[in-house]
């Protein structure tokens, strides 16, 4: 037994012994062989050129500009004489720069392991290098490297849509070895979005060195992937002209094609995307944060808005899908409806009512009974997903990041989230785009294609990457053509036939519109009070959101225009000078075709559908 108890103990000596002889002999070389390798060959990589992001036109609304880094030779010391005369020298060649700030980089980043120059300046511009660098290229201890710092030529009209690129973080550094080695990364906007294609990819110089790292041989090149472009489907002379359109409001716009084409989309106010490129000051990033105008967030995707009585449409088509539906059963508007023994009145905007109401003079003059009572026929939860499925409180798919979903609500919706049954009430209030519902100002306007031209679309910005172009993507829809027809009479209606909510303003263009107005209502309005007051008489952040989406021309449906102003009141009234504004221009930039016969009466709108598609 002892001896065995030896032997086992033996074993084990020997076998520790042998794999520690495999660690240092076999495994470790690796190791080692690697750090030896490191001591011969010096790999120095190249930053590729951000792509540029250019309008329909050409014109640059992202450039780079050209500059220079400083970069000051690693493993001096911290309180050497000779690191306080380089920084000394460049303070005195650069007044504007803080001695300070470059030493407490260089001693963040000096250590014996790194062999690398150590950048203490990021941007110097073209001009002013030009005649420092006679003198700094002389010096042993700094390397000067071309570099590019973004711009947005168009500033404040592009922010939204282009972003801005800023330093990367750790978090993103660790994720691509290509943002790490440039530095920089899209933030925001198209920029981060498309940031793998604009960034491009890294070349490099794989060199021979000697023991004190100076260069006697290039091993191997590779010339970095650069320039990958992006151009767009965006009109920047649209796009600004809306901007300063609407630059007093609070708000947003979506002009797009109906094949998905965005040509313009506005936010307001705006911000510079440039006070972001070098990093932003805290003043200036307090001033937007506190701004109540919220300019930082894009509204168009990123601002959600009960849709108000530009849902109706939607009503009507789930109305028409679901087997309980009524659509083509004419309502008595008069003035409200009360659900069961409640005596609790659900009204119509329209005090004493409509009367006798069917589905286009329903669209037409915005009749909130007519819908109450269809939604009440078919109930939420049909309601919610047919909905959802025209476009509706579901992402767009834009080519933007961080889009917003909004909410359609049903029963296990609510239940959800306030663990709570719903209630009747609640649906017909849905119906006319208020409660729960809350929706994006991209998804009313592709919801607006839809109705225009029986199919959803994929709103997108980018129309050619890297010399590829984009397909645009059609879904055709499942809706009944005779409905459709009613809906589209109706929406003609709104814009050109008297008592549309938004003839005044849209009668006379030289195209034919069709539409639907809306007024999202953000404060409740108690059943004591009989008359409403005025928008114009209300504080402001009490007065109603307005809305207004169109498409034009009627009879062949190529533009989508959706407009919505905060606290503007009655959508008609407000949106439609915009609106109408939007289209002259439009008319007279050759985006419709000059023999279009503005006076003529819609003819066979059955046909709308199956005549738009050829640009899909």
């Amino acid at each position: 037994m002892r001896y065995k108890i030896i032997l086992f103990f033996f074993l084990i000596f020997w076998g520790v012994m042998v794999v520690r002889l495999y660690q240092i002999s076999i495994k470790s070389n690796f190791y080692y062989e690697k750090l030896a390798k490191e001591n011969i060959e010096r790999k120095l990589y190249i930053k590729p050129v951000r792509g540029e992001i250019i309008d329909i036109s050409g014109k640059l609304l992202a450039m780079n500009r050209i500059g220079f880094s400083i970069s000051i030779v690693p493993h001096l010391e911290q309180s050497s004489q000779q690191l306080v005369s380089v920084v000394d020298n460049l303070v005195k060649t650069f007044p504007d720069l803080n001695k300070t700030v470059m030493l407490e980089v260089y001693k963040k980043f000096n250590s014996p392991y790194n062999h690398k120059y150590i950048k203490v300046i990021d941007f110097v511009r073209y001009s002013d290098m030009m005649r420092a660098y006679p003198v700094l290229s002389l010096q042993e201890n700094i390397q000067i490297e071309a570099e590019n710092k973004r711009y947005y030529p168009y500033g404040k009209y592009t922010a939204h849509i282009i972003g801005y690129t800023g330093k990367s973080n750790d978090k993103e550094n660790a994720q691509d070895f290509t943002t790490e080695e440039v530095g920089v990364i899209g933030k925001s906007g198209l920029e981060s979005y498309y940031n793998d294609t604009l960034q491009g990819e890294l070349g490099y110089f794989v060199n021979k060195v000697t023991a004190t790292n100076k260069e006697v041989d290039v091993l191997s090149h590779q010339k970095p992937v650069e320039n990958r472009n992006l151009v767009l489907s965006l009109d920047i002379d649209l796009q600004m002209m809306i901007y300063d359109r609407m630059k007093n409001l609070t708000g947003t716009a979506v002009v797009m094609r109906t094949n998905g084409e965005i040509l313009a989309a506005i936010s307001t106010p705006g911000f510079d995307p440039n006070l972001f490129v070098g990093g932003i000051s805290s003043k200036d990033w307090t001033l937007l944060q506190e701004d109540p105008a919220l300019p930082f967030t894009n509204k168009f995707i990123n601002g959600t808005y009960p849709p108000g009585s530009t849902i109706k449409m939607g009503v009507a088509i789930a109305s028409s899908q679901s087997g309980k539906g009524t659509i083509f059963q004419n309502e008595h508007c008069s003035g409200h409806i009360t659900i069961g023994k409640s005596g609790h009145k659900f009204r119509c905007w329209k005090k004493n009512g409509h009367g006798g109401v069917d589905l286009r003079k329903a669209i037409r003059e915005s009749c909130d009974v007519f819908f109450y009572n269809k939604s009440l026929d078919i109930g939420i939860d049909a309601l919610s997903k047919s909905l959802k499925s025209i476009g509706l409180g579901v992402k767009t798919g834009v080519d933007l990041p961080h889009e917003y979903e909004g909410v359609i609500p049903d029963q296990a919706w609510k239940n959800a989230r306030y663990k709570q049954p719903w209630y009747k009430g609640e649906t017909v209030i849905s119906a006319i785009g208020q409660g729960y519902v809350n929706v994006t100002p991209m998804q009313i306007a592709r919801y607006t294609a839809l109705l225009a031209t029986s199919g959803l679309v994929t709103p997108h910005f980018a129309k050619v990457i890297d010399g590829i172009p984009i397909h645009n993507k059609f879904e055709p829809a499942k809706l009944d053509p005779k409905v459709m027809d009613q809906i589209r009479l109706g929406m003609y209606d709104v814009c050109n036939t008297p008592g549309g909510t938004a003839y005044a303003h849209l009668r006379d263009l030289p195209i034919i519109v069709a539409g639907k107005t809306g007024t999202s209502q953000v404060v409740a309005i108690p059943q004591s009070v009989i008359k409403r007051a005025e928008e114009s008489d209300m504080e402001y952040w009490q007065r109603s959101h307005a809305l207004l989406t169109t498409y034009a021309p009627y009879d062949d449906p190529q533009y989508i225009v959706t407009v919505i102003v905060e606290h503007g009141g009655h959508g008609g009234g407000t949106n439609g000078p915009i609106v109408a504004d939007i289209y002259k221009w439009m008319n007279t930039r050759g985006y419709f075709p000059k023999d279009d016969n503005a006076t003529a009466e819609p003819t066979q709108p059955d046909k709308i559908a199956n005549n738009k598609n050829a640009n899909q």
